[in-house]
């Protein structure tokens, strides 16, 4: 997977309500939460995504934007998002062209990889994180490289 210092590659996928979504447009105005998950409605990926969503207004005070990848289509996340109130763009990567792109592998081979990255507006990775087991993990840690990027421009 791509590490802290790198550039993140641009991309745009679908979102899931078929719109194109371009990552450097979203960085003209925000640091990006980008995180990779194996499948829509699935137990660890749902309570992934809802703590997401409990804290998404943290994430927006700290001037963030959460974005979810997985190789579903942009149907699946219309259903995902809409069942679990998800206030996010979720996007689907269905080639997995862009978890390539971050080198996002799979987990036993083929099990698409939980990875989640903080980018900042410069489009470097300020953080990643990779965990199959500990979704919630994902969700709390970027929160707080956020707080600390926040606290180091003051």
């Amino acid at each position: 997977m791509l590490k802290e210092g790198e550039k993140a590659p641009d991309f745009e996928l679908p979102n899931q309500a078929g719109q194109l979504v371009r990552l450097s447009d979203i960085l003209k105005e925000k640091n990006v939460v980008l995180y990779f998950y194996p499948k829509d409605d699935t137990p660890g990926c749902t309570k992934e995504a809802c703590f997401f969503r409990d804290l998404y207004e943290d994430f927006k005070g700290q001037g963030a934007e959460v974005i979810g990848v997985s190789s579903d289509d942009a149907a699946s996340h219309g259903k995902f998002a809409q069942k679990h109130n998800l206030p996010f763009v979720l996007l689907a990567d269905e080639g997995g062209k862009v978890r390539k792109q971050f080198r996002v592998g799979k987990t036993l081979g083929f099990i698409p990889g939980r990875v989640t990255f903080v980018i900042d507006q410069q489009g470097t990775i300020r953080y990643s994180f990779n965990s199959m087991t500990k979704p919630l993990e994902h969700v709390q840690n970027t929160l707080s490289v956020l707080r600390s990027m926040s606290e180091a421009k003051l």
